[in-house]
């Protein structure tokens, strides 16, 4: 129990960094307009982010394997003010990708090094709930942080917004300084020996069902506000609350997707939510221009599109119980490469095309994810069989 606050620090800290990640898609077309490029360029600060998340993250976990952990929080936080201050003060796009490479590399290093030391500082028994508790304050920051963001910017200026966050993690950084301890780093896992997973054909057929996932759902959510705004003409208090509700929504469909697995099973559970996300991104293109139907099916999509996160995760550690950390990283690397590509997919879709052809594509994509998904699920009950046979011997 002596611990438990640290833990919640950490956790609002999660917050405040996993804003920064999410807000730019509640704001993308005021972004857009004031920066004076197109939704598609914008929408490819999402792209950047996401590549140096995935790439940057783990070459920098390895390097800095053996610091002390506390060191290492304060330095993400560090860089993640400098990112901050840059997008504050930048004077062009291209300052502006350079802004949220910084911000990514250092909240990929601050989080990673956050739920570690949330599980160092828990006794055994309470590990999963401490790791939970930091998460749920990174969830919160799509369901709090993307509709707050898109109030501030609309009543002031989206700077302010970054603003905020850049003051607000000075506070951070002397909390965290006061409050948690210094602890020892931990032996480097080198780079190979992380990738050396992939040549498992069972883990990378699994891993490429995060892909088709995020992917998919990314080709739309990037460009959700103008599409909310310009499709279906809702309000700017309408988008407010429809952003709000998705993320309320996409809370409630990770803890039903965690209770899924364990009472309908895996194959049950993340095959139902990925034929229901691909069918409401289905709904959303078809009944774009209806807010009526839109805000329902607003909150359908992120309930299952977020029920599937939990389920992936225990099916990956099922997998390889002994290298839970490298197969869950692996995975968070997956699901930012596809948040990349999905962000440039949807950006040729969305100039090219239209809008609503985004929430058509998005839905195929998630679709065809549930090929790998059955071919994965197939591979894995032959090997369990295998063993079987094998005892029986």
């Amino acid at each position: 129990m002596r611990n438990s606050w640290k833990i919640y620090i950490l956790a609002i800290i999660s917050f405040l960094v996993g804003t920064s990640e999410f807000v730019i898609a509640g704001i993308l077309d005021m972004l857009a307009s004031d920066v004076g490029v197109s939704l598609a360029a914008a929408g490819q600060l999402i792209t950047v982010y996401s590549l140096a998340y995935a790439i940057g993250t783990p070459f920098l976990i390895a390097f800095t394997a053996r610091m002390d952990r506390r060191k290492l929080m304060l330095s993400a936080l560090g860089l993640f003010f400098i990112g901050n201050l840059i997008t504050v003060t930048t004077t062009g796009y291209g300052m502006l990708i350079g802004a949220r490479i910084i911000l990514a590399i250092s909240t990929g290093v601050f989080m990673v090094v956050a739920l570690t030391v949330a599980a160092k500082t828990s006794r055994p028994e309470r590990q999963g709930s401490s790791i939970a508790k930091v998460l749920l304050g990174f969830n919160l920051s799509l369901i709090l942080g993307v509709p707050l963001g898109r109030i501030i910017a609309g009543s002031y200026d989206w700077k302010i917004i970054f603003t905020g966050i850049g003051a607000l993690t000075l506070i951070a950084m002397l909390v965290l300084l006061l409050a948690i301890p210094k602890s020892e780093g931990e032996a480097p896992v080198p780079i190979r020996e992380q990738l050396a997973l992939l040549k498992n054909p069972q883990i990378s057929v699994a891993l490429s069902i995060s892909f088709f996932w995020i992917l998919g759902y990314t080709i739309l959510y990037t460009y959700i506000t103008p599409f909310l705004l310009s499709i279906t003409g809702m309000s700017e208090r309408m988008v407010s609350i429809g952003l709000f509700a998705f993320g309320l929504a996409s809370l409630v469909g990770s803890q039903v997707g965690g209770y899924g697995a364990d009472k309908w099973g895996i194959p049950r559970t993340m095959i139902g939510g990925l034929l229901f996300h691909s069918g409401i991104l289905f709904l959303l293109a078809a009944f774009s221009h209806s807010a009526m139907f839109v805000l329902p099916l607003l909150m359908l999509w992120s309930f299952f599109a977020w029920s599937t996160g939990p389920v992936q995760q225990v099916y990956l550690i099922g997998m390889a119980p002994q290298a839970s950390g490298i197969i869950l990283s692996l995975n968070n690397s997956i699901v930012q490469l596809g948040m990349a590509v999905g962000a440039v997919i949807g950006g040729i879709t969305v100039e090219k095309i239209s809008l609503t052809a985004a929430g058509w594509l998005g839905g195929i994509v998630v679709a065809i994810g549930i090929i790998p998904a059955i071919y994965s699920f197939s591979m894995h009950r032959r090997s369990a069989s295998g063993t079987q046979n094998e005892i029986g011997k």
